[in-house]
């Protein structure tokens, strides 16, 4: 799709990469709504604020009625609470899969049958390197983002028909609050990342792998797990 002139939602829109994806896109020439549970935190000039909480559907019915315009949607907003499955808190292991899968679900289902009204357009889902390799420090985000991986391909196929494309963009750690506990030399600059993203939209790119180990990650797909 053409991001010059499109109308674009961002979730978790007012912060790290999904920032970048809306200063980006505005400088690309589209409009562009920056969705965050507080809206006032949105600083890009030019973006229009948009109330969302992608756990509660509310929120999110509200959120659909405001950008009824929407040809782009970006599933960016997430939440890493760095929980194990066999002793971490289940509260917030279901809050990993509530975001990420449900939510992300969530606002797709909201925002596809917009998308296809006003004459097609795209889906981006910002996965994750995680997708793939399931640490035990991160087992919740892992299980999470493997599910919305799942979630993206199948999506991908029932919405073809209706004219919108949806692309996966995995990637490791970026130089995000996120990842403030990761050594600078391991992270990915997201303005970077954001840009090759919009990019992939542009061409119609089923997948993104945004930096080394992603792609050394897929490559060892097919290997024998760890343990």
């Amino acid at each position: 799709m053409d991001i010059n002139g499109s109308v674009a939602v961002v979730t978790g829109g007012n912060r790290g990469l999904g920032r970048h994806f809306v200063t980006q896109l505005i400088e690309r020439g589209a409009k562009v709504y920056a969705a965050a549970r507080n809206p006032e935190s949105v600083d890009v000039p030019g973006a229009v604020p948009l109330r969302l909480d992608i756990t509660d559907p509310e929120s999110v019915a509200r959120a659909a009625r405001v950008a009824a315009d929407a040809t782009l949607l970006i599933n960016n907003a997430g939440v890493s609470t760095r929980s194990r499955l066999l002793d971490g808190d289940l509260d917030q292991i279901r809050l990993e899969m509530e975001t990420h899968y449900f939510g992300t679900l969530g606002v797709t289902r909201a925002f596809a049958p917009i998308i296809e009204a006003n004459g097609g357009g795209a889906i981006l889902n910002v996965l994750s390197v995680l997708s793939w390799l399931h640490p035990p420090t991160s087992g919740a985000y892992s299980a999470a983002k493997a599910a919305s991986w799942a979630m993206t391909d199948a999506v991908r196929q029932e919405l073809a028909p209706k004219g919108i494309t949806v692309t996966a963009l995995h990637v490791g750690y970026m130089d995000t609050d996120m990842a403030a506990f990761v050594a600078p030399e391991n992270k990915t600059d997201p303005a970077a990342v954001a840009g090759a993203a919009l990019d992939a939209i542009g061409s119609g790119a089923p997948e993104i792998l945004a930096d080394e180990l992603t792609r050394a990650v897929k490559r060892d797909l097919a290997s024998s797990p760890a343990g």
